[in-house]
């Protein structure tokens, strides 16, 4: 289901944001624990997007959030990608002190499965995702994360429903190559309904021990 490379992002994207979310009362202990809770919402994320997928007739690989343009002209890019998934989580954490922490490293490309599509649907009768299909995977991550959320709640994790939450607020920020900018063009309804469910559950948890 996922292979070397997926993995590895998600093991950079776990390392990174676990210490930015414990730097303030950084203990080995405290970064461990956050490693493994920050793993499992991640990985929660992904697994339901590949489900999604799957359902839709199509392959998602996740990956490192990379910016590969600074400007709107066409030749404005960099040489080589900037890994935003590893430098916005710690600019923000430094400028903010350990305060605020950027939750969303991954971003997802997806295809289709035109063959088995094909076999299911019929020869030529689809081709490529539109923006409704990759919109609906990108939700599945979100929900799955909210879901999570309160079962974590409910059995006392509270870092972990905490962290859900957060990973889906930021996932929800309509922004670059993100699920939020994804799911915003493919549902505008879909997307306000997931981000006022998300807002109401981030208000919620900032006041949670």
């Amino acid at each position: 289901m996922l292979n070397g490379k997926e993995i590895g992002a998600i093991i950079i994207s776990s390392i990174i944001v676990g210490f930015c979310v414990t730097i303030l009362g950084f203990t080995l202990n405290a970064f461990l624990y956050a490693l493994l809770a920050v793993f499992l919402v991640i990985m929660i994320n992904v697994i339901a997007k590949k489900i999604a997928s799957h359902y839709l007739e199509s392959q998602v690989e996740v990956k490192l959030w990379e910016i590969k343009r600074y400007g709107f002209k066409a030749h404005s890019e960099f040489k080589r990608p900037l890994l935003a998934g590893i430098i916005v989580p710690l600019i923000t954490t430094v400028v903010t002190l350990g305060y605020v922490t950027w939750m969303t490293p991954l971003v997802f490309d997806v295809k289709a499965k035109i063959y088995r599509a094909a076999k299911r649907h019929g020869l030529y009768s689809f081709s490529e995702m539109t923006e409704w299909h990759i919109g609906l995977i990108a939700a599945a991550g979100i929900f799955a994360n909210l879901v999570f959320a309160v079962l974590g709640y409910l059995t006392g994790f509270s870092l972990f429903a905490k962290l859900c939450v957060y990973y889906a607020f930021f996932n929800m920020i309509p922004l670059s190559e993100l699920d939020g900018n994804k799911l915003f063009f493919g549902s505008l309804v879909l997307w306000s309904f997931l981000a006022a469910i998300t807002l109401i559950g981030t208000i919620y948890v900032l006041w949670l021990p």
